[in-house]
């Protein structure tokens, strides 16, 4: 697991942090009365399951209803392991049960592939109710036996247990921590934000999305098999389809997919409840309280972590922007300096053809891209320019015709395996995740290792704020320089750069133009450019092609296409031309 600059002490971080709350939790262990302390296991035990969520619904941005599907999982694994004295002991079935029910999770994630949002959601509920009849109509194992779960010797009675309670939580904790850190924790976080460019950077969307529920139903059957040891006997009351709700809510309210937030929605989990016990109001009224919290987040559009945080770096640091400068203004319209030609073709397109229904968006289309030249590919709106650019990259599959890097057929290929032939593009749109610090969505895209000065002296070279700078803090025009960063550090043969000048000033435009001029030289990659501005593709292309109702309408040296009186009636229209 890479933690980039300065690791061995970010590290350190959270390891003190843990060793300070199971400090915390002895002390209160020690010093809470019993009932607080029972409460407090509770609290902790939903505070895992939350924890769980907050990775696949506040990272991955998947919708899943059936946590306690999971702990009941774990429990039922605690419990089985309990009955027949298996070896191990309590700690390690609880590692069992988790175990088990990450396995479950990966399968209950196979719909999460081609399913989203609603359909998710019901899918995973009616997980959650199915399980539900069936665990009433089974029984755990021991429940009618009376068999009850043998805590371990050291934490056997509820202050003990308490504490072995924390040290749990301390552990998934600080493995949530690093997972984050690391490339999975990138990858929820691109795909919940973009499946596109998840693929587009050779990351596995499929991988990305199994990974975290694989991780939220492990932590599911771990709060689970904590509960079995908390109650002693399990019954499916537990684990009802109502309560994975109420826990959705919680975590989507709190932000669960930061930890110190997750532990507050245990904490409410517990006290909202209590709070109306003691008031005299049923305690089901709590699920009403969660949803009316629940629906508050989600009109808003935030979570209560999330505010707290972006509140804090606003004050702290304010909106990162770029240092890009360059030449004078004038300079953007000169042409590029002829390069040395014969290079051979490391991207060839032949008889590129792409049909939607009747609509017959690219005829038949040609295109080079020569070993470190930059191309340009322009045209007018609707000429198929993005269009010819998603079929390059793998995204429409019904493409005809032929595309080859290097020398070989990408014929069948999807996008993430073209990204790892080395085929990388950007997008017209921003499919930079903000939740992701810079370094972070660098080492993410890039997908080797790469050197603090590396990273730096790239960014540098683009006028892009510092490594540590939170992407949500970024502006949109700055986002899309750091996307052409994070594809150049990943070495590809060729880079698509669509628009990617889009959302600069003028003077922005030039300084960037004269940096992709020493693209092809510096970073050893083959440029194709996909540009509306001019005066950007007149500064840095060796040759272009132009695209004109799907056709080419002309491709060569630059001065001799922008001459061309059939490129100028395609832009300009006939009647200026007169």
């Amino acid at each position: 697991m890479r933690l980039g600059s300065g690791g061995p002490a970010r590290a350190a971080v959270p390891l003190l942090v843990g060793l300070a709350a199971v400090g915390v939790g002895y002390g209160l262990s020690v010093g809470l009365p019993s009932y607080i302390v029972y409460l407090g296991t509770s609290a902790i035990v939903a505070a895992i399951a939350i924890l769980g969520l907050g990775v696949v619904t506040g990272s991955a941005g998947m919708i899943a209803l059936c946590q306690l599907t999971f702990a009941a999982v774990g429990a039922w694994v605690v419990s089985g392991l309990n009955l027949i004295n298996a070896p191990g002991g309590f700690v390690g079935w609880l590692v069992a049960g988790g175990l088990a029910a990450g396995a479950v999770g990966v399968v209950v994630g196979l719909p999460a592939l081609r399913l989203r949002g609603v359909n998710l959601a019901v899918v995973t509920l009616g997980l959650a109710a199915a399980a539900d009849l069936a665990l009433v109509q089974t029984q755990f194992p021991g429940s009618t036996s009376g068999t009850f779960v043998t805590r371990p010797d050291a934490f056997s009675d509820d202050r003990g247990y308490f504490f072995l309670a924390v040290l749990v939580l301390v552990v998934c904790a600080v493995l949530v921590y690093f997972l984050q850190l690391g490339r999975w924790g990138s990858g929820w976080r691109s795909v919940a934000f973009s499946e596109r460019a998840t693929a587009s950077v050779g990351a596995s969307v499929s991988v990305s999305k199994l990974t975290a529920f694989a991780v939220s139903a492990t932590l599911g059957g771990v709060s689970g098999g904590l509960v079995a040891g908390q109650v002693g006997l399990v019954f499916a009351a537990s684990f009802t389809p109502i309560q994975s709700l109420a826990l959705y809510v919680l975590a989507i309210m709190s932000g669960a997919h930061l930890i110190d937030m997750a532990v507050l929605g245990g904490i409410l989990w517990v006290v909202v409840p209590e709070l109306l016990k003691r008031w005299g109001i049923p305690q089901d009224w709590g699920f009403v309280v969660f949803g009316v919290l629940g629906v508050q987040a989600l009109t808003s559009g935030s979570n209560l972590g999330t505010a707290l945080r972006e509140l804090w770096w606003r004050r702290s640091r304010g909106t990162a922007s770029m240092t890009l400068q360059g030449a004078a203004p004038e300079l953007a319209a000169a042409p590029v300096a002829p390069r040395a030609s014969g290079g051979r073709p490391v991207l060839t397109v032949s008889g590129l053809s792409v049909t939607f229904g009747e609509v017959k968006a690219l005829r038949g289309v040609d295109l080079e891209v020569a070993e470190h030249a930059v191309v340009g590919l322009i045209g007018p709106n609707g000429a198929g320019k993005s269009t010819m650019v998603d079929a390059i990259s793998g995204f429409l599959p019904q493409a005809e015709g032929t595309i080859t890097l290097d020398g070989q057929s990408l014929a069948g290929h999807s996008p993430a395996r073209r990204a790892r032939r080395g085929l990388r593009r950007t997008f017209q749109q921003n499919r930079v995740p903000p939740s992701l610090t810079v370094e972070a969505y660098l080492r993410f895209v890039a997908r080797r290792r790469l050197s603090p000065t590396e990273i730096a002296d790239v960014l540098d070279f683009f006028g892009c704020p510092p490594a540590h700078t939170r992407l949500a803090t970024v502006e949109a025009g700055t986002r899309r320089l750091v996307e052409v960063v994070g594809q150049l550090l990943s070495r590809p043969r060729v880079l698509l750069l669509d628009e990617p000048a889009a959302g600069l000033s003028h003077e922005e435009h030039v300084a960037f133009g004269e940096r992709l001029r020493q693209v092809p030289d510096r970073f050893g990659v083959s440029v194709l450019l996909i540009e509306h501005d001019l005066d950007l593709v007149r500064s840095v292309c060796d040759t272009i092609t132009v695209l004109d109702f799907g056709e080419v309408l002309a491709s060569g040296p630059q001065q001799e296409v922008l001459a061309n009186p059939a490129v100028l009636k395609a832009y300009m229209g006939e009647t200026e031309m007169l």
